[in-house]
């Protein structure tokens, strides 16, 4: 392939013209990594055949921006292209697609569209080529490439979208994209709270402790009080208050014994927990609160308080434990 934009507009290799760099508010911190195990691609990834070209990447294009991306298993810098481009177009929150083919498998569009070496990536739009580079560019000229393709103004990333995509795969249960889209975010965005927030929480989900909270303490100074943020700190407190007290076993043999025993009761509801049986805990605290206010200086109420912070003000457990404690505290 030249150097010449036969597709519509200026492209190249990583000589090219993407060079921008977008910063958002501050040099990029180190940040832990989160393995969750491997996760199927975002509905914005594919691969493709030379049959479901046509529908794959010449249809959708008339829907929103496809970037092909020609590929070979023998290709080294097609090996460092892909993840970087999968990385972008899913932190771009749904904007572009990515459609990848194999031209070892399926070489005749290649051939048709002048494609002389790999990697290359064309984008489509409406039906047709528009633009496109080739080699193994860096990620900041991938990303702008991208917001070029994908009609965002002012070069800036839609960092609502790919938040509000990170969410839905963490509810589809893809938390490998949901990391990779946080990750990604904070990659461009270094001081967006829900992206920390939201890798943080994956990170101690995924055991993995320390890299929660040494990315909390990339927090800038302004925002590490912020509500996500001392929802997570609260939440791992408390795990780690749970992990210390020891076999829920023993403090329910305590209660069937004396009901009246309030720091079993009190020690069941933090195990419980760090288990997820929020209504449960909730239950077991109201219990000392209607059975005896003044228990460790009203600690069953602090303590309540406390999860509801962890769990968040509109969570349903919150929120009936809140009305049940409202019942209590004003009837």
């Amino acid at each position: 392939m030249s150097d010449n934009n036969q597709f519509g507009g200026p492209f190249g290799n990583s000589g090219g013209q993407y060079t921008t760099t977008v910063q958002y508010g501050g040099a990029e911190a180190p940040r832990a990594k989160v393995a969750l195990g491997d996760a199927p691609p975002a509905d914005v990834i594919k691969d493709t055949t030379t049959a479901a070209f046509a529908a794959d990447v010449i249809q959708e294009s008339r829907r929103q921006p496809v970037l092909v991306d020609f590929w070979a298993p023998w290709c080294g810098p097609c090996k460092q292209l892909t993840p970087l481009l999968e990385k972008a177009v899913k932190a771009a929150g749904g904007k572009v697609k990515l459609v990848k083919m194999n031209i070892d498998d399926h070489p005749s569009i290649a051939g048709q569209l002048g494609i002389q070496s790999i990697p290359a990536v064309i984008a489509f739009k409406d039906g047709q080529p528009v633009d496109g580079f080739m080699g193994a560019i860096p990620e900041s000229q991938i990303a702008e490439f991208i917001t070029k393709v994908g009609g965002k103004g002012n070069g800036v990333p839609a960092v609502a979208d790919a938040l509000a995509a990170a969410a839905e795969a963490r509810t589809a249960g893809d938390m490998q994209t949901a990391a990779d889209i946080y990750d990604a975010i904070l990659e461009q965005a270094p001081e967006t709270i829900e992206a920390i927030a939201g890798l943080g929480d994956l990170l101690f989900e995924a055991g993995d402790v320390a890299g929660a909270e040494a990315l909390l303490a990339t927090a800038p100074e302004a925002k590490k009080d912020a509500p996500l943020l001392a929802a997570l700190r609260a939440k791992m407190a408390l795990a780690a208050q749970a992990a210390s007290l020891g076999n829920p076993a023993e403090f329910e043999r305590r209660l069937a014994e004396n009901p009246k025993d309030h720091q079993a009761r009190f020690d069941l509801a933090m195990i419980q927990n760090a288990g997820g049986d929020r209504t449960a805990a909730a239950d077991n605290l109201l219990a000392i609160i209607k059975a005896d206010r003044t228990w460790n200086d009203d600690g069953a109420r602090t303590q309540l308080l406390q999860l509801f912070e962890a769990w968040g003000m509109t969570d349903e457990a919150t929120l009936a434990a809140r009305r049940k404690l409202s019942a209590l505290l004003f009837s």
